[in-house]
């Protein structure tokens, strides 16, 4: 019934009724054409001698114009034989237009329509609920699509142009048919229902996009992007709940990498009032011992859940060893990290300084971040326009007389920050082959580029994709997950049947499934003090971090849906 209803929406269409008004037309003529044949056949049969009835005569007609000709009655005479022509003829050219003609408008066009309205809907159906709805296909919505589908979650792209949205579906993409600035688009997408709006478009676009959304729906949460930082007012007026300016997170986290250098703790992410943070290991206390040996929950009650390592996570195994710089990956109170911070932070050395690659809005929000630290550091930037002040360098970071003017001999760190993944390739290896010791962190847009960027010599790298999709998928309402990085996240689940009445201790998820408990809550109260000998029971959650891998590990073992 869908399908017939779709060709009837199909022929409903202006153009179709025309067209189906000159389908009637042609009958018309082609009736009229079938009787004048048949009527001259009687002339000129008579005036040959013979007499046949008018359905032969019809017969007649027909077989000669379809061009079957059966040849079991013709004309004897030159006359009848120039009329059989004149049939045949005028019958193939008529049958030639008129046949496809049908054909298309009333068969194979209803068909296409009806497959382009599977592949690509222009309205959704009643079992959306709870669903995503992204405008802008880009690295960051890639990264969310990817979330969407590890978690079994809807989501639709909204794809204005027709052809564009096919191809999106053929590439494996949920699209939606609809103007992005119309509001029949979002009723159609049921935006009344859905979990989160997404929009990451152009400044203006987001703004038309955001107040569009916001009158039809006062409730969905709206997450938009801001390249310029005039935009985040207008944006939060127009309707958004949340407006990410993604170049100045990026440039701040890239920036922290280097302010680590006193061994503090720096937030990352929060999960209710439990706090995830990273810090590099400096302090004399923590370099040269294992992690079960350092003690620092039994100092500070801060859970040590793991490390990075050239930005691939590593689970918590008492016989890991610190070593210089290992970064440690912290889970605890807000006290818990201050007093963290008492114990391990290490005085920072005056002499440090920073040369950051690229002004655009990344490598500015570094510099702004770095000066506000009283970090020395200098910008180099190719575009003219873009110098500011004294502490930018004008040319080409692929220059050596730049990059010594700018004090890479001195520096202590250097932050590459372009748009362009494959200048980063190529400034990272350029850095590390003339400074072997320098601290190198880089951008990279494309995840699939973060492994290059290790490899190429940067000790860290920080993914522009990742953090957008991160930043994104958290602000969805009722979300039991916490993305901290591509792969590695934070989630709450009910304590699995196999688990209740089993302590904390005797439990094995850890050594199990490679999976840390972080934290307990209950209802809405989390706590951090997690005791070994907790009793897991019915109504406790347990709060966990782990890679991928490591929770499916967990799904398997502990059957958990």
């Amino acid at each position: 019934m869908k399908s017939l209803g779709l060709v009837f929406s199909y022929l409903a269409g202006t153009s179709r009724q025309r067209n189906l008004r000159l389908v009637l037309y042609l009958v018309g003529v082609f009736v009229a054409l079938v009787t004048i044949f048949s009527v001259l056949f009687h002339v000129l049969m008579a005036h040959e001698g013979r007499n046949f009835s008018w359905m032969t005569g019809v017969y007649w007609t027909l077989t000669v114009m379809s061009t079957l000709g059966f040849g079991d009655i013709t004309f004897e005479s030159d006359a009848g034989r120039l009329f059989t022509v004149v049939v045949l003829v005028s019958g193939a050219l008529f049958i030639l237009v008129l046949l496809p003609f049908v054909f298309i408008q009333f068969v194979f066009m209803p068909f296409v329509a009806w497959r382009d309205a599977n592949r690509a809907p222009r309205k959704l159906g009643d079992r959306y609920h709870g669903h995503l709805l992204l405008i802008g296909l880009s690295a960051v919505t890639d990264g969310v699509i990817r979330r969407a589908r590890d978690a079994d979650m809807e989501y639709v792209l909204i794809e204005p142009d027709h052809d564009h949205a096919l191809k999106l579906h053929d590439q494996g993409y949920n699209v939606m048919i609809g103007d992005i600035d119309h509001p029949d688009t979002y009723r159609a997408a049921r935006v009344d229902h859905a979990a989160l709006v997404a929009v990451t478009v152009t400044d203006t676009t987001n703004t038309n996009v955001t107040f569009t959304v916001r009158e039809i729906s006062a409730n969905v949460p709206i997450v938009a992007t801001a390249s310029a930082p005039e935009t985040v007012d207008i944006l939060e007026l127009a309707g958004a709940n949340q407006v990410l300016q993604l170049g100045e997170i990026l440039g701040q986290a890239i920036a922290r990498r280097v302010l680590g250098g006193d061994g503090r703790s720096h937030v990352i992410g929060e999960f209710g009032g439990l706090k995830i943070a990273e810090a590099s290991a400096l302090h004399p206390d923590l370099v040269g011992r294992t992690l079960q040996d350092a003690g620092v929950r039994q100092r500070c009650g801060v859970h040590v859940v793991g490390t990075w390592d050239r930005g691939k996570y590593h689970a918590w195994a008492p016989a890991t060893i610190i070593e210089p710089n290992t970064v440690l990956i912290l889970a605890g109170s807000a006290e818990q990290l201050v007093a963290y911070d008492d114990l391990y932070g290490v005085p920072v050395a005056a002499a440090r300084s920073v040369v950051i690659i690229g002004a655009g809005r990344v490598g500015r929000a570094a510099g702004q971040l770095l000066a506000r630290a009283d970090v020395p550091h200098r910008i180099i930037e190719k575009r003219g326009e873009r110098v500011r002040d004294d502490r930018y360098v004008h040319g080409d970071a692929a220059d050596i007389n730049v990059l010594n003017e700018a004090g890479l001999e001195a520096a202590t760190a250097v932050l590459i920050t372009t748009h362009d993944d494959d200048v980063n390739v190529y400034l990272t290896i350029y850095c590390r082959r003339l400074r072997p010791d320098v601290q190198i962190i880089s951008r990279a847009n494309l995840d699939r580029n973060v492994a290059t960027l290790h490899r190429a010599g940067a000790d860290a790298v920080l993914s522009y994709a990742t953090l957008g999709a991160s930043s994104i998928w958290n602000n969805i309402g009722e979300n039991d997950t916490l993305i901290l990085a591509d792969g590695l996240e934070v989630f709450r689940v009910d304590v699995p049947k196999a688990l209740r009445g089993k302590t904390l201790a005797d439990s094995g998820i850890r050594e199990s499934t490679g999976c840390t408990v972080v934290a307990t809550a209950i209802g809405d109260e989390i706590r951090t003090d997690t005791d070994p000998q907790l009793v897991l029971q019915d109504g406790v959650d347990l709060i966990l971090i782990a890679d991928l891998e490591s929770q499916q590990r967990f799904a398997n073992r502990f059957h958990v849906g």
